[in-house]
């Protein structure tokens, strides 16, 4: 079965008080790390609690997105355990009476929903993709201190210094290395 088509959610149908629901299915996780060739690994399955709570223009998305991975560090590759824990809110406009959104209303998150015979429904799977894959550091670091790679040898420096020589800039400003600035 399609990890996305059990995920759907007719908008809708739902009560005016809202309803709460949990998405905790590895596959709305793992294939799109797979598709999209991340160096990200999942250690255990991820989850979101998502509210939706329908209003007058649209409805009003709460919830958050919980998971722990390992990803590579960004200055020393080595790989990082990560606890992810964030929180989110989004609002999706109500679509016209042929489905559509308004122009002005078009924005990032409309992907999400898919209309069928007059049914807005939306993908709970889109939601909790994209909610992960914002709450992913851009930059991981294994420490903040880290020190990362020599670009000449490829040691790690946390270990300890290489045995490279020291780049000593461009020997053009050489003049300009012992140069002091007075304090106005």
């Amino acid at each position: 079965m399609d990890t996305h088509k059990k995920h759907l959610v007719a908008l809708r149908d739902l009560p005016p008080q809202g309803k709460d629901f949990l998405v905790c299915d590895l596959a709305v996780w793992s294939e799109p790390i797979k598709e999209f060739h991340m160096d990200c690994r999942l250690e255990g399955i991820p989850e979101m609690e998502l509210n939706i709570l329908p209003s007058t223009e649209g409805w009003l998305l709460r919830g958050a997105v919980r998971a722990s991975v390992v990803v590579p560090c960004s200055r020393c590759a080595k790989e990082t355990p990560l606890a992810i824990a964030e929180a989110f809110e989004d609002y999706i406009q109500m679509p016209d009476e042929e489905g559509a959104l308004p122009e002005d209303a078009l924005s990032e998150g409309d992907d999400h929903l898919l209309f069928d015979h007059g049914a807005v429904l939306l993908d709970l799977a889109a939601v909790a993709w994209e909610q992960f894959a914002l709450a992913l550091p851009p930059t991981p670091l294994c420490d903040p201190g880290c020190k990362g790679l020599c670009p000449k040898c490829g040691q790690d420096l946390n270990a300890g210094p290489c045995g490279c020589a020291r780049d000593e800039g461009d020997p053009r400003l050489a003049k300009l290395r012992g140069l002091k600035l007075k304090k106005s």
